[in-house]
């Protein structure tokens, strides 16, 4: 008789052993991995680092209803899986024409519901008049370190004087600057949806002209090609999360690779190990050459994609304990407090 094998205990079983040989004798005792399930992962305590997650959404997705769009649900979520600090947006920001009130609602939220763990995360949409003021209100009247932005949905082009005028605006406020690729595989668009497609080229010249901007890339990776991401990783201070590579065009890949210091998110990030693999130079989909683990950070996009997919990209190829720890926290932090 073959013993059915429950899928919850199971990726709770990888998930956590993965972490105690990615971090022998800090995160976890091998009694402790013995004892799991018995004992769930948010009563396990120890040394290993805490994670920030530099991608979450708040409130409801307009197409979807989702498990954790609660604010509360969200936090307990992310506290059970090691995450101390989420800098959380909003999907009010995709088509809210009002852009100010959807940020000053998510300040609200934020201080009244997750004030010890969520970092608020501005919006504005550069198509609206006064976004200027949009912007002006995120830093000084809402304290937000963080904008983002999804020029996807929002109309907005990467290239030509506003853009050019944002950053500069947002560099002059001392502001993190997000760029959101895709917010959804276009395959589960309402078919009254219609997206435009945005050349992600122009990131490359601008990261070399505003070097002291601070960018990142969300969800990024069906808009980068290899060739671009080695330009940004080697002259900006864009970083990238984990974001799935598939159809990446190798001349803008390689080109923001090699020529911006531009960040990146793992929230997609999708091929067996590939987040270590860009990192070593063994990727399925990304350049040849290595991009250094210093380019990533953990991004989830809870709670539209399940935090533990984020959480498994980290332990499926075996990166030492200081990439680990500079994906799931230091990066962050030393990109915030530049």
């Amino acid at each position: 008789m073959t013993k059915k094998i429950n899928r919850r205990n199971f990726c709770q079983n990888t998930l956590l052993s993965s972490a105690a040989l990615a971090f022998p004798g800090s995160i976890l005792g091998q009694k402790e991995v013995n004892d799991f399930p018995e004992r769930e992962a948010n009563k396990i305590k120890g040394d290993g680092p805490e994670i920030i997650d530099t991608y979450v959404q708040l409130f409801d997705y307009p197409f979807r209803n989702l498990k954790y769009s609660q604010t509360g649900d969200l936090i307990n979520k992310l506290r059970k899986h090691k995450i101390s600090e989420a800098w959380a947006g909003s999907f009010e920001h995709l088509f809210h024409k009002n852009i100010d009130l959807a940020n000053r609602k998510l300040r609200g939220e934020v201080d009244t519901k997750g004030k010890d763990m969520l970092v608020p995360v501005g919006s504005v949409n550069l198509t609206w008049p006064d976004w200027e003021e949009d912007l002006r209100r995120c830093k000084e009247e809402y304290q937000m370190d963080i904008v983002r932005i999804f020029p996807l949905y929002q109309m907005n082009e990467l290239s030509g004087e506003k853009f050019e005028k944002f950053v500069q605006l947002a560099t002059r406020y001392q502001m993190l600057i997000q760029i959101v690729g895709d917010v959804e595989d276009r395959r589960h668009h309402h078919p009254l949806l219609e997206i435009r497609n945005i050349d992600f080229a122009p990131l490359v010249d601008i990261g070399k002209k505003y070097s002291k901007a601070r960018i990142q890339l969300l969800h990024w990776n069906r808009r980068i090609n290899k060739n671009l991401l080695g330009q940004m990783t080697g002259e900006s201070h864009h970083m990238f999360g984990k974001n799935r590579l598939h159809g990446l065009d190798d001349k803008i890949l390689k080109r923001l690779g090699d020529e911006t210091n531009i960040v990146f998110d793992i929230s997609r990030v999708e091929g067996a190990g590939e987040v270590g693999g860009l990192i070593h130079g063994d990727s399925w989909y990304g350049p040849d050459t290595k991009i250094p683990a210093e380019r990533f950070l953990f991004g989830s996009y809870a709670p539209y994609f399940p935090v533990e997919s984020a959480l498994l990209k980290l332990f499926e190829y075996p990166m030492s304990e200081s990439e680990l720890r500079s994906i799931m926290r230091d990066n962050a932090e030393k990109l915030l407090k530049i």
